[in-house]
């Protein structure tokens, strides 16, 4: 049985190696070349290989989001339609959240909208698997909001597809929401208004009032276009490749600061990134300029970074320079220069900025690594393996870990979540944990909770009652047998 063993092994490596698939190992560490930080692979969870890191929910795996008050994490399993929860520093599976609905969950879908009316399938429209991509949290951490690049009947995600909301006290769902296409990308404002809902299969991004704190009064509120709205109107029975049949294939979104603009990356078509008025309500124009296939933006001490994706490079350059060329679009399109670069590895995907600012980390997708970015030179410092084609990352609050998701392409690599710890040679800042407020839901529960604890004290009062009465009328009995025994 052993040589069995290790014969499927070695098949399972030459097959791998043939592939060009790598997997990283558990224990491998790396210092940067400034000696500003060491990185080192600490664990992982991965469904290609059995042994105490196996997990076999881990199904391509899209997106991984660490919660904020840094105690767990969420994993999307794409092709496993569902959500892993980890426990962070063990790495223990707390809970999977399936995405399965059979049409009974009517309680569970907010009030529909006329903003996405579908136009394909019209039978048994909420009966699906959703395949969750990306993840934001709102309210202080209390809520993770995930979009589902399709609904499993719509093959070529043309109709609506839809969103799950999760409260991170129970992790169940709480609340189902529709959107446009194909979303890919999630992100909330800072002051806690607004969820941007980015759809990469039609030009749109939809915007979500959520600043109730009763989940039920949250509601589409508007779609905007960039652009024009790309028609749909593909085969119900042969898929398409809807990652370049999308039009400008809509990705990285972030909320500007003070929360007056939407910045929306383009990876498809003519490239650059959509700028939207989220006051005025207004698609001001696509800003070029940047190397194109645009992936993901991150804002952070006042610069705006890109991770462009085929070339592998992190860009940047002061938002507000940025800013200042977008406000001055007077055609659709705007031009502005002068980003600072640097060459990271193949495929740069997700990236994600340490707290101090100093590092910018990023997953890799051809290079099958994590690269780290001196944010002062704008040089690679470091880099480290990881199991093939990452697509997303995470940084914890302290800048501690880096989890990273390898999803795979192709049939091969992937299904792995690795996990890293970074030591740095300078202490990095930690802010505090948000909190998380009480919303309604909370009020009901509560109330619900002194309603019941009301019931029980009356039921307590009638059952001792009944228990002395019964108790007396059986004393009773009792001594009328005494007397009449006597009497005999």
């Amino acid at each position: 049985m052993r040589y069995k063993l290790l014969l499927i092994a070695l098949c399972c490596a030459i097959t791998a190696s043939a592939q060009g698939i790598r997997h990283s190992v558990i224990g491998t560490t790396v210092k940067a070349d400034d000696g500003s930080l060491t990185i080192t692979s600490v664990d992982k969870r991965q469904n290609f290989a059995g042994g105490p890191t196996h997990e076999p929910d881990i199904n391509s795996p899209k997106s991984v989001n660490i919660h904020p008050n840094g105690k767990k994490y969420y994993v999307n399993s794409l092709e496993g339609c569902c959500t892993v929860v980890f426990e962070m520093g063990t790495n223990k599976k707390l809970k999977t959240i399936r995405h399965h609905f059979d049409g009974s969950e009517k309680e569970l879908w907010s009030t529909p909208s006329s903003l996405y009316p579908f136009t394909h399938y019209t039978h048994d429209l909420n009966r699906f698997d959703g395949k969750p991509v990306e993840g934001c949290f709102t309210h202080g951490g209390r809520y993770f909001w995930v979009p589902y690049y399709r609904r499993s009947y719509d093959i070529n995600a043309q109709d609506p597809s839809a969103l799950a909301v999760i409260d991170t006290q129970t992790d169940d769902i709480i609340l189902l929401m529709e959107t446009g296409p194909l979303p890919k990308m999630i992100a909330a404002s800072h002051d806690g208004k607004y969820v941007a809902v980015t759809h990469w299969g039609n030009n749109t991004v939809g915007l979500i009032r959520v600043d109730s704190a009763n989940p039920r009064d949250w509601h589409h509120e508007e779609v905007l276009v960039v652009d024009y709205v790309l028609p749909l109107n593909f085969s119900l029975r042969g898929a398409v490749n809807r990652d370049v049949n999308s039009g400008y294939c809509l990705r990285g979104t972030v909320f500007t600061p003070d929360d007056k603009y939407l910045l929306v990356g383009c990876m498809g078509g003519a490239g650059g990134i959509a700028v939207i008025d989220v006051q005025a309500r207004k698609y001001l124009g696509r800003m070029l300029g940047m190397r194109g296939n645009v992936r993901h933006l991150v804002i952070k001490d006042g610069l705006l970074y890109l991770s462009i994706n085929n070339a592998g490079y992190v860009q940047r350059m002061p938002l507000e320079k940025f800013l200042d060329a977008a406000r001055a679009i007077s055609s659709k399109t705007g031009i502005v220069s002068g980003w600072q670069e640097c060459a990271v590895g193949g495929g740069a995907r997700t990236i994600e900025i340490s707290p101090s600012g100093k590092f910018v980390f990023a997953a890799c997708n051809s290079a099958s690594g994590v690269y780290v970015v001196n944010t002062k030179t704008m040089k690679t410092i470091a880099h480290i393996a990881c199991d093939s084609y990452p697509v997303g990352l995470d940084l914890s609050r302290d800048g501690k870990y880096v989890i990273v998701t390898s999803q795979g392409k192709r049939g091969g690599g992937g299904n792995a979540v690795n996990i890293y710890s970074v030591e740095y040679a300078e202490p990095e800042p930690v802010a505090a944990a948000p909190e998380m407020p009480a919303t309604a839901t909370d009020s009901v529960a509560a109330d619900s909770t002194i309603t019941d604890s009301k019931v029980t004290v009356v039921e307590g009062i009638d059952s001792k009652w009944l228990y002395i009465g019964g108790g007396a009328l059986m004393l009773l009995i009792l001594l009328a047998l005494i007397m009449r025994r006597r009497k005999k």
